[in-house]
């Protein structure tokens, strides 16, 4: 829970930048779900009849993020193969994951009250998804304050970087949503 404080983990977790470590991928699951099922409740207050209409729709979802992920994911590793970079992408793609899994403990909170606690609400849906996503920016901005002398001295292939795998697949996936 101290993972935004201070990076104590990765100096003594993150050695091995184990991503499938079986710890790590319990937590990925965790995190597909609890997000799936945040996905779920926006959906479900935001359109009802799709959820009536729809018994798959959390199954959807579930696969959906989980491929959209891997997707990302499988191209990130490609890439770092390609530029010779696995040592350094795998240390960022844990931090990444670990980042995420935390958010999504998080997440798992806002679930618990959103479903037995507090009446969901288009406008509490919105603030709880503008802390996932300001809490997911502030990950990023840890994870590249980290490695901030190789993002300086490859200043062009990081501004590529952030735009072709970090800002427009987030863009696709909206505008495929939309549709």
């Amino acid at each position: 829970m101290q993972l935004p404080i201070t990076n104590k983990y990765f100096l003594v977790q993150g050695r091995n930048d184990e991503i499938q470590h079986p710890f790590n991928v319990l937590l990925f699951v965790t995190q597909v779900i609890l997000v799936s099922l945040f996905i779920y409740e926006i959906l479900s207050v935001l359109k009802p009849e799709l959820g009536a209409s729809n018994k798959w729709l959390f199954i959807q979802i579930c696969t959906g993020y989980s491929v959209f992920v891997f997707i990302k994911f499988c191209i990130e590793k490609i890439i770092g193969a390609i530029f010779s970079m696995d040592r350094l992408v795998n240390s960022y793609l844990y931090e990444k994951l670990t980042y995420r899994n935390l958010l999504g403990i998080l997440l798992f909170l806002a679930n618990i009250l959103l479903f037995y606690v507090i009446e969901p609400t288009p406008t509490l849906l919105l603030i709880i998804t503008m802390i996932v996503l300001t809490g997911n920016g502030i990950a990023l901005f840890y994870s590249y304050k980290t490695h901030g002398n190789i993002i300086l001295k490859h200043f062009l292939y990081f501004i590529l970087y952030l735009c072709a795998l970090e800002i427009s697949p987030y863009i696709i996936l909206y505008k495929v949503a939309l549709t």
